[in-house]
Order: structure tokens, then sequence, then C-alpha cells
């Protein structure tokens, strides 16, 4: 292993705002609202405000299979926050997420609106109020949160621990970027042998556990995600490149990974939703 130039943490810690490599000028150690802005609001009762980054498509996918399976409460209006911008760090966003990552969800269905931050949380939110891709008791129930929190758990090391060091940290170096590989290898061990036994993370059926994780590891393994496909040998994972396969094909996972994305060949953009015509426009 090569020896980079060895690192002495100082006894007190300073943020150095030149640091960080592609993402330095949005991140900060404190919390709280930049700058004002308030949110925009359209005419549907769900509002999301996101980015289609693994953990934004998470959300468009569901809302997008709810809509497939005639849930017509289901119907939302999608506003681009652009990371890099720091739009995440606006005084309305702030009051939607005071974590300021994307997404966040505001559902003004009721008397005071909701506001749901974290995507997983929102995940559940959505499949509780529509009764839908989450079993509602026993066992199966437990299954599918299991899987939901292990993927919630699971990505940080995959994102802001391989990705980070492997695409966007402004130099490289091995010990980083070797310790990080091998989680995300066992990471998709984990997965490839749940996904030997059963068609879909929980069991037989698609659930918000499959939604959560395929943004993640499903664009992994299928070469869209930090180009590391073949670094991190993903061929091995024969039953995760087989479910990633068939969750790419329904045309609500399709949708989905069109809402808010802003990178890319421009048919693969729809950067705001609000109508399910937008698709057909767009196209």
């Amino acid at each position: 292993m090569s020896n980079p130039t060895e690192y002495t943490p100082p006894k007190v810690w300073a943020w150095d705002q030149g640091s960080g490599g592609k993402f330095a000028s949005i991140n900060r150690p404190v919390a709280g609202a930049t700058h004002e802005k308030d949110l925009q609001v359209g005419r549907h009762p769900l509002q999301l405000y996101s980015l289609a980054t693994p953990n934004g498509v998470k959300v468009t996918v569901m809302l997008e299979e709810l809509l497939a399976m005639g849930f017509e409460g289901a119907e939302y209006d999608a506003w681009l926050i652009r990371i890099e911008d720091g739009d995440q760090f606006g005084s309305g966003f702030v009051a939607a997420n005071p974590n300021s990552k994307i997404p966040a969800l505001v559902d003004h269905s009721g008397e005071t609106p909701v506001r749901v931050f974290e995507s997983g949380a929102i995940l559940q939110y959505l499949a509780e109020k529509f009764g839908a891709f989450l079993p509602a008791t026993g066992a199966a129930r437990a299954e599918c949160l299991s899987w939901l929190f292990w993927q919630m758990g699971s990505a940080p090391f995959l994102g802001g621990g391989f990705g980070h060091f492997y695409a966007y940290a402004p130099d490289k170096f091995e010990y980083p970027i070797n310790r990080y590989a091998m989680e995300v290898k066992r990471q998709l061990d984990v997965l490839d042998r749940q996904l030997a036994e059963h068609r879909f993370l929980a069991g037989d059926d698609y659930t918000i556990a499959d939604m959560a994780a395929w943004p993640w590891y499903g664009m992994l393994v299928k070469g869209e995600l930090y180009e590391a496909g073949e670094f991190l040998g993903v061929h091995e994972y024969k039953h995760v490149l087989r479910w990633a396969d068939e969750i790419a094909l329904r045309p609500a996972v399709q949708r989905g990974c069109k809402v808010n994305r802003a990178w890319g060949d421009p048919s693969s953009q729809l950067l705001e939703r609000h109508d399910a015509s937008d698709f057909e426009t767009h196209d």
C-alpha cells in the first residue's frame, strides 16, 4: 500500500472552506438557512422538492408506481432543488427539512400541511397513506422495513464513503478507496445472497425496500453510478444484476428516473413534473 503524506489531526478541528472537492462550496459544519427563499407550491396535495440523485429517485419512483396503480391522490408536483447551487439552504426548504438534504415532501391534503423528510421516511409515509408496497402486519411487514432500514444505514458507505473518495475527492488515496470498496462489495454480497432466494428484497412482492435500494445498488451494478462497475467487479453479483434489470424495465421506474434530473442526455431529463402529461410533452 502506498503511503500518502501522513495527517496529524490538530487538537481542535477547524473548518477549511477550500477543502472537500466537487461539493466543497455547499458542505459546512453548521445547519440552518443561508438565504430567504420560499418554496413554490403547485396544485396537487403532494409537493416534492428534490433532485434525481439516488435518494431523490426513490421517491419519484414510489409516486409514479402509486399513480400506475390508480391512486389518483398520489398526483404530485416535483420542484427541482439544485444542490450544487445551494437551493437546499433556502429558508423554505430548511423549514421542510431542517437537515437541508433532498428529498423533502410536504403533504397538503389535510387541514395542516405535513412535512416529511429523509427518503426512507417518505417511502414509509406514502406506503401507509395509500396502503401499498408495504405489508400491513406481521413478519412480512417486519422483513420489508428491515430491508428499508438496511438500505438507509448502508448506502452512506456507498455514497459518502466509496463514491466520494473514488469519484469526487480532489485527491485519490488508496486506503479510503480500498476500505469503502471492501464494504460496498460486502453489501452487494448481502444483497446477492438474499436475492438468490427471493425475487425481490423482502420476498415475492415488489415493495418500498426495492424502491429504496434499487437507485443505489441497482444503478451501481448497471454501470450508472460512479462508473465503478468494473472496479468493483459487479459482474460477480448475478442475482443483484437480475433484480436490477427486472426493476429497470418497469415503466413507473423509467418515469421516476427522469423527474428532477438535470444532467445527461436531454431526453432523460424532466426538470420539473406537475402533471402526467409532462412526460408526453418532454418525450
